[in-house]
């Protein structure tokens, strides 16, 4: 009951045959007794199967996962001394290495092809090298090549080594033999050698396309062989996962219950074998296997469904069948989505350019495109194309650093009016007298008192037209670097022709603005109406001033357009003769100073505008054009030269491209075997 039980267990489920039987293989049947099958193992699958898998391993040859695509594989896992290569070994009637210690060094792609040749074929690929090799030789052949991709000493490489054998009565097979799984590095082997196997073991059983063939030992409790716990992290409800027992005459006891309970969760089943012992040939072996099975007083009760290595090789055969017809459509969709997304890429890339001619349209076209969106950005306040990115909305930008200097200049020391009300006034004055007229303030005075306040004031437009032209800096290399980014060496240029014109600009506005400073510091002028509307409404208030403050004890006089005016009569009283003429002057000074200030933020702005447009419209072309026949530019040849990187890419698209399109063309191979057995 026990057998029938886990025979009911492990079969496939009615999805997984039917999608085996999409592929019209063959009209299976049941496996035989053991007492009838006789060696050589032949699947009724082989015929049909064959060209599916010649084309996938075409599909493997043109490295398809490289573009992320992964294929349907049969990943042999198993603790080291699990009884691996044996198990292969016996699916396909040849040797592979033995010794000490880790056997298996690389990827071993096994591709068991069912061929009545009188002489089995043995090939050996890897590095881009075909060598022929026979049974005899094959274990020598394949050390051989596992040293020259893994090295002589005894490390491991995830480098693939492919095994084709063609060999009459083996199943049509592809199967990925990966390094047997360690823990202790033996002498001559890396101290992280488990990691290293754990990595090429998950890269190879983590996608959903892989079966995973997990070998176990009969001697060992499944739950702690390590290949067991690694397949349970990426197939956690074991729906493709089998697992082999090997050694199951070295320990019988309890391999039914084992099997039967599963407490690994093997959602695909579990085969048991016995592996050629000794010197018995392969079909000694399975003669000496189906006799084990049917003659042993524990491992008879074992269900025949799941016992010996034909069962095997068929069930092998079914799971691979099933996984090609279940994974097929997603390969198809996958290589399409690629094909696409690589030709859009490609299509973005610059056309190659070829003559001067293609050099000088792109140049211009470069410039051309540049000065569009600058003038949209700069100049006329488009945002269209950097409708996310706020830096480059450049005339807001450009607004607000304009009224923040407006409002420095509003709000700096020198624009306060009400701070020691008078005193500067006073001192000037004192030191202003002259041998004449009473109560007549002398010009000197004034511009004495305006020169200081300019001084102190002088850094701050230097300040913003550095900031301005620093900002304008980053938006014009922005704007240089994205159109010009597919030519390397038009870039290089234009980002130097960039940077040194906004050099030359932001020299010659620096000294601009000195000037206007230096202007303001030298004479006193306005022809605005401004001026005097504000100095005769700011004169009203002098004689109600001074009265207050010579005959009053006040200390805080509030005055219109001035301000909060802390007036204690103690430090004015004491120049009862200057009073009326440093209040004149400061009125004066007042209303004239907002002329000032109006100048240098006006005078500021209409000379940037100017810049900028010219900037834009005449000078950024011819300093770009000179840069480029200048010496270090080397012409306009020297944008013939594709930049390295850009070449690198189109190299790897096309390469990219040209897998595709032939894996695209293998798949359809694929395609239409399926459909002419379903005729």
């Amino acid at each position: 009951m026990g057998g029938s039980k886990q025979a009911s267990k492990i079969k496939p489920s009615l999805h997984a045959r039917e999608e085996s039987r999409a592929l019209v293989l063959s009209d299976q049947t049941e496996p035989q007794p053991l007492s009838v099958v006789l060696p050589p193992i032949i699947s009724s699958y082989n015929e049909r199967i064959r060209p599916v898998l010649n084309a996938l391993e075409n599909l493997r040859r043109l490295n398809i996962t490289k573009e992320g695509i992964q294929l349907p594989s049969i990943v042999v896992v198993g603790d080291q001394s699990s009884g691996k290569s044996s198990v292969l070994e016996s699916l396909a009637g040849i040797s592979l290495p033995r010794g000490q210690g880790i056997c298996t060094r690389v990827p071993l792609i096994m591709r068991l092809q069912n061929h009545p040749l009188p002489k089995p074929e043995l090939v050996l690929e890897f590095n881009g090298k075909t060598i022929s090799t026979d049974e005899q030789n094959v274990s020598d052949a394949i050390n051989i090549a596992t040293d020259e991709l893994a090295g002589n000493a005894k490390g491991i490489s995830d480098t693939p080594l492919t095994l084709l054998v063609k060999k009459n009565g083996v199943p049509d097979l592809t199967m990925v033999d990966l390094p047997g799984i360690t823990r202790v590095p033996v002498h001559g082997q890396p101290e992280n050698i488990y990691d290293q196997i754990k990595n090429i073991i998950m890269e190879y059983i983590r996608p959903e396309e892989s079966i995973i063939l997990n070998v176990l030992s009969a001697t060992v409790d499944f739950a702690t062989c390590e290949s067991i716990r690694m397949s349970q992290t990426v197939d956690k409800t074991g729906d493709r996962t089998l697992a082999v027992v090997t050694k199951a005459d070295k320990a019988p006891e309890g391999l039914l219950e084992k099997v039967t309970a599963d407490d690994v969760h093997i959602g695909l089943g579990y085969v048991c074998v016995r592996n050629r012992i000794g010197d018995e040939s392969y079909d000694e072996a399975r003669m000496e296997e189906a006799r084990l099975f049917e003659t042993h007083h524990l491992l008879s009760k074992i269900d025949k469904s799941i016992v010996g290595v034909p069962v095997l090789a068929q069930k092998l055969v079914e799971i691979q069948a099933s996984s090609i017809s279940r994974n097929l459509p997603e390969i198809v969709k996958k290589i399409n989505e690629k094909l696409n997304f690589t030709l859009s890429e490609l299509e973005k890339l610059p056309n190659i350019l070829t003559s001067d001619e293609d050099a000088m349209t792109a140049l211009m076209q470069v410039i051309g495109l540049a000065k569009d969106s600058l003038r949209k950005i700069l100049l006329a306040g488009e945002f269209d194309e950097y409708p996310d990115d706020k830096q480059m909305h450049c005339t807001a930008r450009l607004a607000e650093m304009l009224n923040e200097y407006s409002n420095d200049l509003i709000k700096c020391a020198e624009s306060d009016s009400t701070k020691d009300f008078l005193m500067d006034e006073i001192k000037v004055l004192e030191e202003a007298k002259i041998i004449g007229l009473p109560n007549f303030t002398p010009r000197t005075a004034f511009l004495t008192l305006l020169k200081a306040r300019v001084k102190g004031i002088s850094g701050m437009p230097t300040d913003f037209i550095d900031k301005v032209w620093n900002y304008l800096e980053t938006v014009v290399n922005a704007v240089l670097r994205h159109h010009s980014g597919p030519y390397y060496h038009l870039q290089m240029s234009s980002q130097r022709a960039g940077q040194s014109l906004i050099a030359k600009m932001k020299e010659n506005s620096m000294k601009h603005v000195k000037e206007i400073v230096e202007m303001e510091k030298l004479t006193d002028y306005t022809c605005s109406p401004e001026y005097m509307a504000e100095y005769n409404k700011l004169m009203t208030q002098q004689n109600p001033f001074v009265t207050r403050v010579l005959e009053e004890q006040v200390s805080l006089v509030v005055l219109e357009g001035i301000g909060d005016i802390v007036a204690s009569s103690g430090h004015l009283r004491q120049y009862p003769l200057l009073l009326e003429q440093a209040f004149d002057l400061k009125m004066r000074m007042t209303a004239y100073w907002k002329i000032v200030l109006r100048r240098l933020v006006d005078d500021i702005a209409l000379h940037l505008q100017f810049s900028i447009n010219s900037l834009v419209n005449k000078d950024l072309e011819r300093e770009i054009i000179a840069d480029i026949m200048a010496p270090i530019g080397g012409g306009i040849d020297r944008l013939l030269d594709e930049v390295p990187s850009v070449a690198r890419k189109r190299t790897k698209l096309n390469r990219s491209v040209k897998v595709l399109r032939e894996s695209k063309n293998e798949v359809a191979k694929i395609i239409d075997k399926i459909s002419s057995y379903g005729n």
